[in-house]
């Protein structure tokens, strides 16, 4: 059964690099600087007086309709649809002379990604806002944290205004499914690799 599995891995793991569209990660225009620390990347870009870091996982990030119709509707010699990889992602604004860090919780609505009709509507929503203490990982409960659900809409287009002035707009938004889905990819081929060293392990 091991023998079977390894040849299967083997297989799938020349298909995918096949797909594969990126050979290394793409970039994010505006400066963005990445890291990448398994799944969790970040992009941080300086300006005048602020940092801004916006921290996304691969994890869960696929959305699950697609992958449950591709296995009923799919014919033989179809060729698989693209998985595109949408992750919430975490945007921090830090301002050197403030404790604060002022930190949005953006993620794309799954209803809407590939609407091309609507070309005013932004891409990406903003779920949660609020202030954290600078410097702290640990995020506490107790801050207030803002959900936008019931906001003003005028505060809240101040807010995307605030965000797109800083560079995280709809075409930062796009770069960021490219780069997240290319991402993905890697880490899913190392993962069939890891799993075929596994197997083969006696």
């Amino acid at each position: 059964g091991d023998k079977a599995f390894a040849q299967f891995l083997t297989d799938e793991i020349k298909e995918e690099k096949k797909i594969q569209k990126h050979k290394s990660l793409p970039k994010v225009s505006g400066g963005w600087e990445l890291e990448v620390h398994g799944t969790e990347a970040q992009l941080v870009r300086k300006i005048a007086g602020e940092k801004i870091t916006v921290t996304f996982n691969i994890n869960n990030s696929i959305p699950p309709s697609a992958e449950e119709e591709t296995q009923e509707e799919q014919k033989p010699d179809e060729q698989e649809p693209e998985l595109t990889s949408t992750p919430n992602f975490v945007v921090e604004v830090v301002k050197d002379d403030t404790k604060q860090t002022l930190v949005l919780d953006c993620h794309y609505p799954e209803d809407e990604v590939g609407d091309e009709g609507e070309e005013e509507s932004d891409i990406f929503t903003i779920r949660e806002v609020s202030f954290q203490p600078t410097g702290e990982s640990d995020w506490k409960d107790t801050n207030y944290t803002l959900n936008t659900d019931s906001l003003d809409w005028a505060l809240y287009d101040h807010l995307m205004d605030f965000l797109a002035d800083r560079g995280v707009d709809n075409t930062f938004a796009d770069e960021l499914i490219e780069l997240s889905t290319a991402l993905e990819h890697q880490e899913y081929i190392k993962f069939l690799e890891d799993l075929k060293s596994f197997v083969k392990c006696q």
